[in-house]
């Protein structure tokens, strides 16, 4: 092979080794965004079954008092 083969070569090395590691950042980046959504979703989780346990409250009493009048 001669020098301008190899220097193509080493280019095309160059730009599969940079690819790989913008790829490999992204990639990071992605997971760290649906490890986001996953801690935000448990969070939500929670909050609409603390807001169901309270109406349900509500709606117990409401009958309660229903049913002393």
């Amino acid at each position: 092979m001669s020098d301008t083969n190899f220097s193509g070569l080493e280019d095309k090395v160059d730009e599969l080794i940079k690819l790989c590691a913008d790829m490999k950042s992204e990639n990071q980046n992605l997971r760290d965004q649906v490890n986001g959504w996953e801690d935000e979703r448990k969070t939500l989780r929670d909050k609409n079954q603390l807001a169901r346990v309270r109406l349900e409250k509500v709606l117990r009493r409401l009958k309660s008092l229903e049913q002393d009048n």
